[in-house]
C-alpha cells in the first residue's frame, strides 16, 4: 500500500463527490550557475538569401523549440581542467584502495555503516595523503610518466579515461519494445506473433589488456529495460597538438605547450576537444551537480550539447537577427568589432585578437549569451546532413545518430555552428552550418552546455541577469 506522501497529494475519500484532481509535486528550478534562460519560441532556421560565394544551399524551415538553459559563455580551459582533475583524482583513489598499492579500503566505500553491501563508490571525503608511504607513493607515480628529453615527470594523459553511462529513455519508450506483443501496435485487429524476435542496438566499452579503449555497438535480441543503458569510456585530455596539426608551417608551438595548461588562458575557451569528449564533460557535469542536490536531484535535467535548432534559435537573439547583434555590420561606428573572427584576408589582428579571446569580452546578445559568433565554433548534438532541417521535425527538432565504430566515416559527421576566430564574416552568421567528425579535435572548435527545463510552465522560474 502506498502512503499519501508517495503519491504527492492527499488520498481522496471513497465516498464520492466532485472530481477536484490531484496536484503533482511542485518544484521551483533555480537558475543554474553560469547559465541563462532561453524562452520557448519560433525561428526560421537557415539562410533565406542563399550564399553564392560558397556555393552551398542552406535549407530553410520554420521550427519551434521549448525553453532551455544555456551556458552564457563557452566552456573554458579552467572549467575543463576541473573535469580532467576529477578523472585524475578518481583514478588515484581507485589505486589507493587497490590491494596492489597497499589496499586502503577507506578510499572506496563498499558497505554502509551497518555492514550492508552497497554499490562501490569512491570516498571523496577522505583527503589524499600529504606524506604518502611507499605503497601510496607507487599509486601516485603510476599515473605519471617521465619526459625522455627533459626528465620532467608529467601526467600520463593516456590513462585519463572517464567511464559513464547514459540511459536512452526515448528509445526505451518506443512501442516496438513493449514486452506484451499486443501493446506494440495500435491496430487492435492486428494479431502480432508472440514469438517475434525484437532486436536492439546498444553501446558498450571496455579497456583491453594493453590499456586501450575498445568501444563496441552490440546488436542482440531484446531482453528488457536495461538494454537501453549505454556505457562509454572516453579519454578526456584535450589534444594540445591541434595547434600545430591544424596549421602546418606555422610557429604555434607556444600555443601547444601553454594554451591549455597556463593560468594566463584560464578564461579562454577550451579547444582540442572532440565531440565525444564534450559529451563526456556533460555527463560528468551532470553527476557533479546531482551529488550536491539530494532529493531535488530527481527533478533536474542533465547537461548536454545543444541541438542545432536550439543553438541557432539562441544565437539569433530575441529578434531572430542574421547575426547575434541587431544589425548586419561587423563593427560599430567607431570601429569596435562585435565578435572575434578574421575581418580581413590574413589579418587576424584587425579585431584586436590573434587567436581565441577570453570568453565574454564582447557584448552578449539579447538572450544574454556571449560569443555566439566567432571565438570558437561550437559542437552541437545534431548529426550533419546536407538536407539539414528538412529532415527534422518542426517541434524541438533533434536529429541524431550514434555512429558505431564500424560505420562509414561519413556517418560520424556532427554539426558545428557559430564560426571561429579563423573564419571570415560569412561563416559567423547564426545560420551558417558546417561539420566535423566526432572524434576530430580542432584548435578552433569548443562547446557550451544546455539543460532542458524541469518545469517549462512554471511561473516561478526567473532568469537572473
Amino acid at each position: 500500500m502506498l502512503a499519501a506522501s508517495c503519491l504527492g497529494s492527499k488520498i481522496s475519500s471513497s465516498q464520492g463527490g466532485e472530481v477536484t484532481g490531484h496536484s503533482g509535486r511542485t518544484f521551483a528550478e533555480p537558475t543554474p550557475y553560469g547559465m541563462t534562460l532561453v524562452k520557448r519560441g519560433h525561428v526560421k532556421m537557415g539562410i533565406e538569401q542563399q550564399d553564392s560565394l560558397w556555393g552551398r544551399r542552406t535549407p530553410v524551415r520554420d521550427i519551434s523549440v521549448e525553453s532551455f538553459w544555456m551556458d552564457e559563455r563557452e566552456v573554458t580551459n579552467s572549467m575543463y581542467r576541473q573535469f580532467v582533475s576529477y578523472v585524475r583524482d578518481s583514478i588515484i583513489r581507485e589505486r589507493l584502495a587497490d590491494p596492489n598499492y597497499g589496499g586502503d579500503e577507506t578510499y572506496k566505500i563498499e558497505e554502509d555503516r551497518y555492514g550492508n553491501p552497497v554499490t562501490p563508490h569512491l570516498n571523496w571525503k577522505k583527503p589524499l595523503p600529504r606524506r604518502p608511504n611507499e605503497d601510496e607513493q607507487r599509486a601516485f607515480e603510476s599515473l605519471y610518466t617521465t619526459n625522455p628529453v627533459t626528465g620532467e615527470k608529467l601526467i600520463d594523459w593516456r590513462q585519463l579515461n572517464y567511464r559513464y553511462e547514459i540511459y536512452d529513455y526515448a528509445e526505451a519508450a518506443k512501442r516496438k519494445y513493449r514486452t506484451n506483443p499486443q501493446e506494440r501496435v495500435l491496430n487492435t485487429d492486428y494479431r502480432p506473433n508472440p514469438n517475434e524476435r525484437i532486436w536492439i542496438s546498444k553501446d558498450t566499452a571496455y579497456i583491453d589488456d594493453e590499456g586501450r579503449i575498445v568501444r563496441e555497438t552490440i546488436n542482440r535480441e531484446y531482453t528488457g529495460p536495461w538494454d537501453f543503458l549505454n556505457t562509454y569510456i572516453v579519454n578526456v585530455y584535450p589534444d594540445t597538438t591541434c595547434w600545430v596539426n591544424d596549421f602546418p608551417n606555422a610557429a604555434n608551438e607556444n600555443y601547444m605547450r601553454f594554451y591549455y595548461s597556463s593560468a594566463a588562458y584560464n578564461d579562454y575557451p577550451v579547444v582540442g576537444v572532440t565531440w565525444e569528449q564534450a559529451n563526456a564533460f556533460c555527463a560528468w557535469r551532470t553527476a557533479h551537480l546531482l551529488r550536491g542536490l539530494g532529493e531535488a536531484a530527481r527533478y533536474v535535467q542533465r547537461y548536454r550539447l545543444p541541438t542545432e535548432a536550439e543553438w541557432e534559435y539562441a544565437a539569433r537573439g530575441k529578434n531572430q537577427n542574421e547575426f547575434p547583434w541587431d544589425n548586419k555590420e561587423m563593427a560599430s561606428g567607431n570601429g569596435c568589432y562585435y565578435a572575434n573572427f578574421k575581418p580581413d584576408n590574413g589579418n587576424y589582428t584587425k579585431d584586436g585578437n590573434l587567436i581565441t579571446s577570453r570568453t565574454g569580452i564582447y557584448n552578449a546578445n539579447s538572450n544574454g549569451l556571449y560569443d555566439m559568433a566567432g571565438n570558437v565554433a561550437e559542437w552541437t548534438s545534431t548529426i550533419y546532413t546536407e538536407a539539414g532541417v528538412e529532415q527534422m521535425n518542426d517541434i524541438n527538432p533533434d536529429l541524431r545518430y550514434n555512429a558505431a565504430p564500424e560505420d562509414p566515416y561519413r556517418m560520424k559527421k556532427k554539426t558545428v555552428k557559430g564560426g571561429s576566430w579563423k573564419d571570415p564574416e560569412s561563416m559567423v552568421r547564426s545560420a551558417w552550418r558546417t561539420f566535423e567528425y566526432q572524434n576530430q579535435p580542432r584548435s578552433y572548435i569548443g562547446f557550451r552546455c544546455v539543460r532542458s527545463m524541469a518545469n517549462t510552465n512554471s511561473g516561478k522560474v526567473k532568469n537572473k541577469k
